[in-house]
């Protein structure tokens, strides 16, 4: 993913698993950023930093699963509101929440930072894992969240630096590609709190604690387009020792999985970037039982419009052919439950935040990346939320229309990189039971770069009157 080496300074090198309380510590004396420059010119305070790891911390001990994130919500909500926020919640019929940072005429900068976990068992043995069974923070939003957190604090307790607006966005259900939509659509967020002049975002990445990394100007999309499939085999359940009466949707299921995963091979070229994914299959109760459906969950990755419908009608063809050889009584579903363009970050606000990293970190902190085919929902914020069935803009929809930027923030501490290059233990990567960001160098450079990259959208200066301010 990474095209540029960079080093995890400052981390611990016996890895990221420290204690809840080391890691409380673990900010340093003067609130700089490890290994880099304070950001708005003075270093971020010490109660700041303490006050984003112990958010961290409890969010990463009680996850939440997508559409659940009631808790989460409540804790961002009530951060927001004690930096002088006004939160509006259950925006977009979810957990969403917005919260409005006013300072004086000027720009609208809009941080968007996701509330949700993931369905993964942690085995990190960190002190303050899951407590909730099954349920994980294993892709880093509890890391956004404290980041967007602290950058909000530091903006309020720095409004003499700056003008104009900061909303930001907690996001919910951003795992399954339906949260930003429904912010957008249902929520009516640009409608009811204006159309923001830049949206910023990033996400953890297992690239070295301390740095980040961004697309190049004129490189490949920073992320893969994606969509989500729901298909239903339909069968004829009955007992296991009469399978000449049954059609078994297991056996189906089977026979489509294997058949799915030559889709990429046949319908895209030997260049062409695709992948497709069964993640779950779902299927009976007993071992004596023969059930009557089968369930299939997959995504289908490419980073063309065009390359997601042919995935898709190809997918979709696979799943009846299957059925229909197999002698299902009915036709099985196939169901496209969500779908997002591939992220392609505004060149020109990106090299604008790009400086304002380089010049917080240096220039060897901030790192090129690579296109991946990883996904994110965060694209709908660029054009509003409106898109057709085949992704492209809807009517009253204007496509690209909000310049947004995004960036990777580096996790992974020092003695597990150096590992990693010398042929050792991998790095566990998002979405893997073992992901545990190193916080202490992790969390200050997030809270950095939130900020500096909003301050290259927000006018400079004093913003005049408490009343302007109010």
């Amino acid at each position: 993913m990474v095209t540029a080496a960079g080093t995890a300074k400052d981390a611990d090198d016996d890895g990221h698993a420290m204690g809840a309380e080391a890691a409380r510590e673990a900010v340093r004396e003067d609130g700089r950023a490890p290994g880099g420059r304070p950001p708005g010119g003075g270093p971020l305070p010490r109660p700041l930093l303490r006050a984003a790891v112990e958010l961290y911390l409890d969010l990463h001990a009680h996850p939440e699963l997508s559409g659940h994130e009631h808790r989460t919500a409540d804790r961002l909500a009530a951060r927001l509101a004690e930096h002088g926020c006004t939160v509006t919640r259950s925006v977009g019929g979810g957990h969403g929440l917005v919260g409005v940072l006013r300072n004086g005429p000027g720009p609208t900068v809009l941080l968007r930072t996701e509330l949700d976990a993931l369905p993964v068992t942690e085995a990190t043995g960190l002190p303050y894992a899951s407590t909730t069974p099954g349920v994980m923070h294993a892709c880093g939003h509890d890391l956004h969240i404290a980041a967007v957190a602290g950058a909000v604090a530091h903006l309020a307790a720095t409004r003499d630096a700056w003008r104009g607006t900061v909303l930001v966005v907690g996001q919910p259900e951003e795992e399954t590609l339906r949260g930003a939509r429904s912010l957008l659509t249902e929520g009516r967020l640009y409608e009811r709190f204006g159309v923001p002049d830049a949206v910023l975002a990033q996400h953890a990445a297992p690239l070295p604690a301390g740095t980040l990394a961004h697309v190049p100007a004129g490189g490949p999309p920073l992320m893969a387009g994606s969509l989500a499939v729901e298909a239903v085999l339909h069968g004829r359940g009955g007992h296991a020792a009469t399978p000449h009466l049954n059609v078994d949707p297991v056996l189906m299921a089977a026979a489509t999985v294997l058949r799915l995963r030559t889709v990429v091979a046949e319908a895209t070229a030997p260049a062409e970037q695709a992948v497709l994914t069964v993640g779950s299959v779902r299927a009976g109760e007993r071992g004596n039982i023969t059930p009557d459906h089968a369930e299939l969950s997959l995504t289908v990755r490419a980073f063309t419009e065009e390359a997601l419908d042919r995935l898709a009608a190809a997918a979709e063809r696979v799943v009846r052919a299957e059925a229909a050889a197999s002698g299902a009584p009915r036709t099985p579903e196939f169901t496209v439950t969500a779908r997002s363009p591939a992220l392609r970050p505004d060149p020109a606000l990106t090299a604008r935040v790009r400086r304002a990293h380089e010049a917080l970190l240096g220039p060897g902190r901030v790192l090129d990346l690579a296109g991946s085919a990883a996904t994110e929902d965060f694209p709908h914020f660029a054009s509003g939320g409106q898109s057709g069935p085949g992704g492209d803009a809807g009517p009253g929809a204007s496509a690209g229309a909000v310049p947004v930027a995004y960036w990777m923030l580096g996790t992974t501490g020092a003695g597990p990189w150096r590992t990693a290059r010398a042929g050792g233990t991998p790095v566990p990567p998002n979405h893997a039971p073992g992901f545990a960001p190193d916080v202490r160098a992790a969390l200050p450079v997030g809270i950095g770069a939130l900020a500096a990259a909003a301050r290259q959208v927000l006018d400079p200066g004093p913003a005049g009157s408490p009343e302007a301010a109010s």
